[in-house]
């Protein structure tokens, strides 16, 4: 067992797909599966259950998933003592629900023209924190969304970007040009887990639910997942419709909800050069 095949395992876990796992790691789909089914012969037991619709987790795969995601942290951690001994450097930036993709190729060229020496590092975060680590020390700075606690924090808006609902494309709603949030009160929809920002549950979850027992998400992919297997709706962002496009789902555009405002956000009084001029770099559009 080896990190790259746990970064592997990873990315499918948190994706809950295997076409959607191998388009973020850059690579096909085949070999993707076969280093998934050598991780399983190794350990003697079944980590996914796979169908044509995507895959689940089992109680072996929930258990491996907590230790990969920590062993990958602390191999991450261990690389950049070292490399900082050498007198390199790398900003990790956090990223939340799609927010990562402004970090795009112009910003990289102009960091690489500053710092030659220092790097990049995103790490994708987990719907629960959006944060995205920032507060727990594991990022030195995050690409969000507000709105969410910004106490202690610095931030800055990039720009706006509207919701969209996803639905299975069976639903009445499926085939309309837009709809509105009041549209969607009363439907099942996901849940954060307990103890998620208010202000972050009470934007992403605006729609309300009557079900009991709702499907608690962490993930984009468990966002998808609960759509397709439990008949959920939920919002996400728009880019969402191009990033996960997938059989059997559908993404309408909403209105009557605040858009969500992408943000670049960072310790207050952040004291890291190095920090401090990626922050520089992702420009001023507008502030909070």
């Amino acid at each position: 067992m080896d990190f790259r095949q746990l970064g592997y395992f990873v990315a499918v876990a948190e994706e809950l797909h295997f076409g959607r796992a191998a388009a973020r790691l850059h690579m096909s789909q085949p070999p993707l599966s076969r280093r998934i089914r050598e991780l399983e012969e190794e350990l003697g037991c079944r980590l996914l259950e796979r169908s044509p619709r995507g895959v689940l987790l089992t109680d072996s795969g929930r258990a491996l998933l907590d230790e990969a995601k920590e062993l990958l942290e602390h191999a991450e951690r261990v690389k950049e003592k070292v490399r900082r001994s050498a007198g390199h450097r790398t900003v990790v930036v956090g990223a939340v629900a799609g927010a990562g993709a402004a970090l795009d190729a112009g910003m990289r060229e102009t960091f690489r023209r500053r710092y030659p020496r220092a790097a990049v590092r995103l790490r994708e975060c987990g719907l629960a924190d959006p944060s995205a680590g920032l507060r727990t020390g594991q990022v030195d700075m995050a690409l969000t969304r507000l709105p969410f606690d910004t106490a202690g924090l610095a931030v800055r808006v990039l720009h706006e970007e509207p919701l969209v609902a996803a639905m299975p494309s069976s639903d009445p709603l499926a085939g309309s040009a837009r709809i509105d949030i009041s549209d969607l009160r009363g439907r099942t929809t996901f849940r954060l887990p307990p103890g998620a920002d208010p202000q972050w549950r009470d934007f992403w979850l605006a729609a309300g639910s009557d079900d009991p027992d709702p499907p608690v998400v962490t993930t984009i992919g468990e966002c998808l997942h609960a759509v397709v297997w439990q008949s959920a709706i939920g919002l996400l962002p728009a880019a969402a419709a191009h990033h996960h496009a997938t059989p059997g789902i559908s993404f309408v555009p909403v209105t009557g909800h605040r858009p969500s405002r992408v943000a670049l956000a960072w310790r207050a009084g952040e004291p890291d050069e190095l920090v401090l001029g990626l922050i520089d770099i992702a420009g001023r559009p507008c502030d909070r």
